[in-house]
């Protein structure tokens, strides 16, 4: 029984807000997905900045509509124990989209880095957010229907599994941007000009090094 009510608090999540937007979100995977695919369209075509910055604007829109979702996702509260922890996994994935599109934008107004190098670090960022969603599609099956001839035990154990996996993942991305960060500063710091560096992305810190 306790399974079906975490897959009913799974439906809920899911549902937890309509957006206004015509792309109307039913699934997290749609957002985390999409976020991917369009990080991939960077890599390939992006070989000027402008054509990169144009691409990646589709990532904002997808972002944006994906915030909408993850923000309603937050106010939905009293859900059982093992529901929480499901809801929490999604946001975690939301937390990663955040950290990439953030981060990646102002990465492109720094010409610390050329258009070559914005094109490894979105292969990164790609790599990092393929795994992540990986992770929600593991998580989806295991509460769907789908999953119903595991036990309630085996069942919170891989929910368990996969909320610290994608954790690590976003610990992962969030290291990944930080370096990336710490590459203009150093550059910066030869060209004597870091306060523009830190106009961007804020004081230095040692979540940079």
């Amino acid at each position: 029984m306790k399974h079906l009510i975490v897959i009913l608090c799974m439906g809920l999540c899911f549902h937890a807000h309509t957006l206004k937007a015509q792309w109307v979100v039913t699934d997290p995977m749609n957002l985390a997905q999409g976020i991917v695919n369009t990080t991939k369209q960077i890599i390939e075509t992006s070989t000027t900045a402008k054509n990169m910055i144009s691409n990646f604007q589709q990532t904002v829109k997808i972002y944006e509509q994906g915030k909408q979702y993850y923000d309603a996702l937050k106010s939905v509260n009293n859900l059982v124990k093992d529901a929480r922890k499901v809801q929490q996994t999604i946001l975690l994935i939301g937390d990663i989209s955040d950290i990439y599109v953030n981060s990646f934008q102002k990465m492109m107004a720094d010409d610390n880095f050329s258009v070559e190098e914005l094109g490894a670090i979105a292969l990164g960022y790609t790599k990092l957010l393929e795994q992540s969603s990986a992770m929600l599609a593991e998580l989806k099956t295991v509460t769907s229907a789908n999953g119903l001839s595991m036990s309630d035990a085996e069942r919170m154990s891989f929910v368990d599994r996969i909320y610290k996996e994608v954790r690590e993942y976003k610990n992962l991305v969030q290291y990944y941007t930080n370096k990336n960060i710490s590459v203009s500063y150093l550059r910066a710091k030869k060209k004597n000009d870091t306060d523009r560096v830190m106009a961007l992305y804020g004081s230095p810190s040692e979540r940079y090094w």
